[in-house]
């Protein structure tokens, strides 16, 4: 078996070895093997929250594989990652990876967890069971062919930063107050996402209703993950205040977004939206999204060791 570290901060060295295994993993599954949120917090060498596990082979010290935690809205998300060279081990070592990572978080002081895995098998269902955790949450991937041929009947503009960041946190902290990974939003949040080499804010489009800001359309385009995929465009976060629910304000922005989306040359848009979310699933129904993939969060509820700080 690997040599496996527990680290709560990441060494330049460290992150460095993640990355080159993050490429390796994408360049064979064709999509990012980490989310935004955890990518950002690997890179920014770990916070509050933060544990993550490295397994490196005990002859080479090559990374082999890495699991990662991060804190997020009153709960945390777990993912893990295996170099393609050693998934023939995967049950072996994502066990292991597993066990580490709920001890530490019970050693931290324990609490909600979600693993997420994209298109679990048998066998995440298995191990998930053997580290007593249950299905969770379900979030699909949809998507559909552009353009929409469908009209924008409401104006929108391009997100100012600086100007609109506390408008924006505020709209989408109301929208997603009960949201795992949206919700709970700091003005530190958003400014790591805007540091990203993807942020556009021409693509992050807003629509305000007397003076206030009622709804918004955030957009982001992935270049091909593999030679001959092709460029995808995603509804990345969208959301009505509450206040202003009932006037087909989601509908509208999500052609907003998608509008521009086509006006950049993208013939294909992806979005995710939790399968329990049925008024959203209907909405996108509508607009002619299909159900790509699945990703699923397996759920435990970690009990403290000892009392964390």
């Amino acid at each position: 078996m690997p040599n496996i570290e527990i680290k709560r901060k990441m060494s330049p060295r460290d992150i460095a070895q993640i990355e080159t295994l993050l490429a390796a993993a994408a360049a064979v599954d064709g999509h990012p093997p980490l989310s935004d949120h955890l990518l950002l917090d690997l890179q920014g060498g770990g916070g509050p929250g933060f544990v993550g596990v490295t397994a490196t082979d005990p002859d080479s010290d090559d990374l082999v594989a890495y699991a990662q935690l991060s804190a997020g809205n009153e709960s945390s998300a777990l993912e893990i990652v295996l170099h393609p060279d050693v998934r023939n081990d995967f049950a072996a070592l994502t066990a292991e990876l597993i066990q580490t990572t709920l001890s530490a978080m019970s050693a931290d002081g324990g609490g909600t967890v979600h693993w997420w895995v994209a298109e679990p098998s048998d066998q995440h269902y298995a191990l998930a069971a053997d580290a007593g955790m249950h299905v969770g949450r379900t979030l699909l991937q949809m998507r559909r062919v552009l353009p929409t041929a469908a009209e924008v009947s409401v104006a929108t503009r391009a997100f100012r930063p600086d100007v609109d960041d506390d408008a924006w946190i505020a709209v989408n902290n109301r929208a997603f107050k009960d949201h795992g990974e949206q919700g709970g939003w700091t003005r530190e949040t958003l400014r790591k996402r805007r540091g990203e080499a993807w942020f556009d804010p021409e693509g992050f489009r807003l629509h305000e209703r007397d003076g206030k800001l009622a709804a918004f359309c955030w957009t982001k385009v992935h270049p091909p993950a593999r030679p001959g995929d092709l460029t995808l465009g995603e509804i990345y976060v969208i959301a009505v205040d509450p206040a202003f629910h009932g006037l087909g304000l989601g509908t509208q922005l999500t052609l907003a977004g998608l509008a521009h989306l086509s006006d950049q040359g993208i013939t294909r848009a992806l979005l995710y939206v939790d399968a329990s979310n049925t008024a959203a699933m209907g909405l996108y129904d509508r607009l002619g999204f299909f159900t790509h993939a699945s990703n699923i969060a397996f759920t435990a509820d970690v009990l403290p060791t000892r009392q964390s700080g």
